[in-house]
């Protein structure tokens, strides 16, 4: 636990992230950064706003998993409530216009802030950017011979519309994406690819000759992230416009972009764009839209109805599919049931904050940080030589996000598991995403698994239990970890984040599972008591109380038995038991025992970075409530 072999990747890393090295890399980021200046408005509203973040020793780095919402958002959404009373739109009473009002209000808003004309645009609320996928999918009108192409990588929401394609007969092809930028290849030469075509689906090169396969006349429909959630590449715009000129419907994934980017929509015209709110203002969650374009909506044919998307039905009158109901016209005829009506005005107060912010200064400052930390982490090398950080994704900002999605890589070059590596960054406060995220197109290339690796997956699959199923797919759910930067981010995060990945230097894969993995937090410091009368030391942990009912606590966390040494400084050498004391107290908590960094900086100096931010005196007090320390 106390020696570089037993301490844990990322522990001795988030301690030394004050001091000399981190001002001096502060001060070369700002150098090589200037534009990251421009962006102060935001240091102050991490103090502010989201000051709970510093006040709980947070480093969170997953907003394109969720954004983060502001303490502002909440009071003001709240005070809006406080003064009114709202009712159920779908009605004449008065909390009930009152309601409408406000939804036709933030539908207004909404398509100011992507500055989309009303007279071109609509705004469909739906539960989330997949809710939208979804409606898109089942109503699109694919017919046999249609087309369905999209980009291999996509999220599984997009994928999924393959199923409605291939029940009405369609087409699916698929366009390569080619490691390790994770790009469409530009070049109509570049036919040379690294993976197959999914059975039964067609594998084109390139775009253009994915766009010459839609049936002339027919509905074909071209779906693709504006960003991917897995590698941050940003796919181009202008195919937009390409596509179009080709005879193809739009669909465009703006889920993991707009939170970051300026989407433009008096510039660009998907004919449908699906996002979700709390990805760029973390709240409210459960609500996303799909902006369509008037002509597309009216191709869409919807399979069923519902409460609230209609005018008038009859039981009597239903004898033949598509009669006895009258679907409400416009936006309202796709939403179904009750939409989530006390919840869509944060929407507009969520938009007023990135409004006062703004989306470009947003922008500037997560891709200075990105930046960073893409050059930092591809200079880490083992004291072999070999990198240690496999990245997936360009490795510059130009197309891309702030995104950065890798794979940590052992002094051989083997691969460490990305949960592994997530477990590791829980440990010491460090919140990342790992798995595929909902991205298998990209994973799999990113990754090198094959037509066959994953057909096996599925082989027998409905004779399978689910327990079986997961034991079939073991091994092959290997993905990477990504950490991801936004509005609140700042560059002590990502300074934080590059001491935690430096951590991982000359660490074996097959070493790693038995590494005590140990929280640098004040109340989980080990510290030496006094030695008694046989000359024994006591080491000290100070864990957690774990009451009846509880989860029992991580066997990794900060406790349990030393099986390494401690370093020479502490009398106890490696291999040596430690004595557990024989009844009695703790006999005070001593001195803390000086832990040596686990190999030092790798190579060289560390780049430039920001002290992290002191945690409010208040917390620290808050976290050591409820502990209690152990004598063994």
């Amino acid at each position: 636990m106390a020696t570089t072999h037993e301490e844990a990747p990322g522990s001795a890393g988030t301690a030394r992230a004050t001091g000399p090295q981190m001002a001096a890399a502060l001060a070369g980021f700002r150098e090589a950064y200037p534009a990251f200046d421009t962006t102060a408005r935001l240091d102050d509203l991490r103090a502010t706003e989201y000051a709970r973040l510093d006040a709980l020793g947070q480093t969170y780095l997953d907003y394109t998993g969720g954004g983060l919402y502001a303490v502002s958002q909440l009071r003001d959404h709240q005070a809006m409530l406080a003064d009114v009373v709202l009712g159920n739109p779908h009605s004449e009473n008065l909390p009930s216009k009152e309601m409408t009002e406000r939804i036709g209000a933030t539908r207004a808003r909404i398509l100011e802030f992507f500055h989309a004309s009303p007279d071109e645009y609509e705004v469909i609320f739906t539960p989330n950017a997949t809710g939208a996928l979804r409606l898109v999918g089942e109503a699109y009108p694919f017919g046999p011979g249609d087309q369905y192409l999209l980009t291999f990588d996509n999220h599984n929401s997009v994928n999924g519309i393959r199923e409605f394609a291939r029940a009405k007969g369609a087409r699916i092809s698929y366009i390569a994406v080619a490691p390790p930028d994770m790009r469409v290849p530009h070049d109509p030469l570049a036919r040379v690819l690294t993976h197959s075509a999914p059975s039964g689906h067609r594998l084109v090169g390139w775009l253009s000759e994915g766009l010459r396969g839609g049936r002339r006349g027919g509905h074909n429909l071209f779906a693709y992230p504006a960003q991917s959630n897995f590698s941050g590449v940003q796919h181009p715009l202008e195919w937009i416009a390409q596509a179009q000129a080709a005879g193809w419907d739009v669909l465009l994934d703006a889920a993991a972009f707009v939170p970051t980017n300026r989407l433009d929509l008096s510039v660009w015209h998907p004919d449908y764009v699906s996002l979700s709110f709390y990805k760029i203002f973390g709240y409210p969650t459960g609500i996303g839209a799909l902006l369509v374009r008037h002509p597309a909506l009216a191709k869409l044919r919807r399979p069923w109805y519902a409460g609230g998307n209609i005018t008038f039905s009859s039981v009597q009158a239903s004898e033949a599919p598509g009669a006895g109901f009258y679907r409400t016209p416009g936006a309202a005829g796709f939403e179904d049931g009750t939409v989530d009506y006390l919840g869509i005005p944060a929407i507009g107060i969520g938009l007023d904050h990135i409004s006062a912010i703004g989306i470009d200064t947003i922008h500037t400052r997560v891709m200075c940080l990105a930046g960073w930390l893409l050059t930092a982490l591809s200079e880490l090398r083992h004291s072999n030589g070999t990198p240690m950080v496999r990245l997936y994704g360009p490795a510059e900002t130009e197309m891309r996000g702030a995104t950065v999605t890798v794979n940590f890589a052992d002094p051989a070059g083997t691969l460490i598991d990305s949960q592994l590596v997530e477990r590791h960054a829980n440990a010491v406060g460090i919140s990342l995403r790992s798995g595929c995220h909902c991205n298998p197109g990209a994973r799999e290339v990113a990754l090198g698994f094959t037509e066959a690796d994953m057909k096996a997956s599925f082989r027998h699959k409905e004779q399978l239990s689910y327990e079986e199923f997961l034991h079939v797919i073991d091994g092959k759910t290997t993905g990477a970890a990504r950490a991801s930067m936004g509005l609140a981010s700042t560059f002590a995060d990502v300074y934080r984040f590059w001491e935690f990945a430096a951590s991982f230097r000359d660490v074996a894969r097959a070493d790693l599972g038995r590494l005590r993995r140990r929280s640098t937090r004040p109340e989980h410091m080990i510290r030496v008591a006094p030695k008694d009368d046989a000359g024994g030391i006591h080491v000290v942990f100070r864990l957690p109380d774990f009451r009846p009912g509880n989860r029992s606590p991580d066997p990794g966390a900060a406790g349990g038995r030393l099986r390494g040494g401690l370093d020479g400084a502490s009398g106890l050498h490696a291999g040596q038991a430690v004595r557990r004391r024989a009844g009695g107290p703790a006999r005070g908590r001593g001195r803390p025992l000086a832990l040596p960094a686990p190999g030092g900086h790798p190579r060289g100096r560390p780049p430039a970075g920001p002290v992290r931010p002191q945690a409010r005196p208040g917390a620290a007090r808050s976290r050591q409530r409820g502990r209690r320390d152990v004598l063994l």
